[in-house]
């Protein structure tokens, strides 16, 4: 897979809502009933990003990875709420993609992006169950900093845990 990495555009939002909704029911099928995982359609996660993309745009980076003209995967990062800290809010890789570069050249970026930023200090949530996930993180620096939190996805309650990682240390690995 050739991957390219670059800044989304407004034509680039279906694709990164789709993908959103295909990611998550892949990602979380194993451990979320089939009751969360179809309670928001893929039309829903279209519009979200929409709404996001023209409110926080200004502030926030959404990024993707295509393999030609197809959108295999998405990054969003911006400013947390603690000082001298970004924060991952997103980071997917279409399931038929996973495995071949993508998600970590995603994570690469979006570290230098992070760094960029002015930010000595990056988190990111995770779900608690979703070890894949998690595995992924850890090997790439990040490392569970004792923070959680409950939210919902659908009617189903999930815990996350927070992930950290210094930003001075990104390309000194």
């Amino acid at each position: 897979m050739a991957v390219t990495i670059r800044p989304a555009a407004e034509r680039d939002l279906t694709a990164v809502g789709t993908l959103h909704h295909r990611s998550r029911a892949a990602a979380y099928s194993g451990f979320l009933p089939a009751s969360a995982l179809n309670a928001v359609p893929a039309s829903t996660m279209v519009d979200y990003w929409t709404e996001r993309w023209r409110y926080e745009r200004d502030i926030n980076r959404l990024t993707v990875a295509t393999d030609g003209d197809e959108v295999v995967g998405f990054t969003y990062l911006g400013p947390d709420e603690a000082p001298d800290t970004g924060i991952l809010h997103a980071i997917h890789v279409a399931p038929d993609a996973q495995g071949r570069g993508g998600g970590g050249a995603l994570m690469a970026d979006a570290l230098e992006k992070l760094t960029a930023g002015g930010w000595h200090h990056a988190v990111l949530w995770v779900l608690a169950d979703n070890s894949h996930a998690r595995g992924f993180y850890e090997r790439g620096g990040w490392a569970p900093d004792g923070e959680a939190r409950d939210e919902f996805i659908g009617p189903a309650l999930v815990h996350q845990v927070r992930y950290a990682r210094s930003l001075q240390k990104a390309f000194n690995r």
